[in-house]
C-alpha cells in the first residue's frame, strides 16, 4: 500500500487562521451580507449530490472517481468552507468570501482532499450509509440540524450549524468579541476541531476517499500531526478588534 508523505494526516485538509482584528459588531449582520453565496451554495449542493451519485457508478464499475468531479467537489467543499468561516460556523475572518471553486492562496482558509488513485468498489456501497453511522450521531451534536445535509450529501452540513456544539461555542465567541473586542483562542481552537471532524466525514460519504474519519478532535487552526500541539494562530499582542 502507498504511503503518504505524512501518513498520519487524513487525507483532507481543513485550515482557518484567526484573524487578530475583528469587528465587535459585523457578526451580527454576516447572514445578511451572505445572502448572495446562500443561493449559489445551494445550487452548487444540489449539483454535489448528482456528481456523487454519477461518481458512485464510476466508483463501482472502474474503481476510480472521475478527476473532474472530483476537483469540482473539492471545489464545493473549499468554497462552503470559506463562507463557514467567515460566518457562523467560526467568524474567524472579516474579510468576504470570494465567489469561486479554486483555491484562493491569501485567503485565510485552506480545504484540499488528496486525489485517491483507486478506490475500493465494494466499500462505495455500504460507507456512505452503514459504516458512517457513527459519525452521523457526532455530527448531530457537533452540527445540529445540519446533520441532515450530511446524510443527504448537501451543503447545509458545511454553512450551517443551528442547534449544534458549533453555534454554541461561536454564539459565545461573538458575544464576548462584542464586549472585548477579542475572539477567545481556546473557543476558536475547539470549534476548528469540529468544522475539520465534520468536513472529514462529508468527504468520506461523499465517495472521495476509503479513509475512515478519525474519531478524534483534532484542534486549531492548522493541520498537525497527531498528538502534536496545535499551533498559534492568534498573534500573541494582537490588538483588540474596532468596532
Amino acid at each position: 500500500m502507498s504511503e503518504r508523505a505524512t501518513p498520519s494526516m487524513y487525507p483532507l485538509r481543513v485550515e482557518g487562521h484567526l484573524e487578530g482584528h475583528l469587528s465587535r459588531w459585523l457578526w451580527l449582520v454576516k447572514w445578511l451580507l451572505l445572502i448572495p453565496h446562500f443561493i449559489v451554495l445551494v445550487f452548487l449542493w444540489i449539483a454535489f449530490f448528482f456528481v456523487t451519485v454519477a461518481s458512485f457508478f464510476a466508483i463501482l464499475f472502474t474503481g476510480r472517481h472521475p478527476r473532474g468531479m472530483f476537483d469540482f467537489k473539492v471545489g464545493v467543499m473549499r468554497w462552503s468552507w470559506r463562507v463557514a468561516f467567515y460566518s457562523y460556523s467560526a467568524l474567524g475572518t472579516d474579510r468576504y468570501p470570494p465567489f469561486t471553486l479554486a483555491e484562493v492562496p491569501d485567503y485565510p482558509t485552506h480545504l484540499s482532499v488528496e486525489y485517491p488513485q483507486s478506490l475500493s468498489r465494494g466499500l462505495v456501497l455500504v460507507k456512505w450509509w452503514l459504516l458512517a453511522l457513527p459519525h452521523y450521531v457526532v455530527v448531530a451534536v457537533f452540527a445540529g440540524g445540519a446533520v441532515a445535509g450530511v446524510n443527504e450529501i448537501n451543503g447545509h452540513s458545511t454553512w450551517s450549524s443551528s442547534g449544534g456544539l458549533i453555534g454554541l461555542l461561536v454564539l459565545i465567541a461573538g458575544v464576548v468579541l462584542l464586549f472585548t473586542g477579542r475572539y477567545p483562542k481556546a473557543i476558536f481552537d475547539f470549534v476548528m476541531g469540529m468544522n475539520r471532524w465534520v468536513n472529514r466525514v462529508i468527504a468520506y460519504v461523499a465517495l472521495m476517499t476509503d479513509d475512515y474519519p478519525p474519531f478524534r478532535l483534532d484542534m486549531g487552526g492548522e493541520e498537525t500531526p497527531p498528538g502534536a500541539p496545535a499551533s498559534d494562530v492568534v498573534p500573541p499582542e494582537a490588538a483588540p478588534g474596532v468596532s
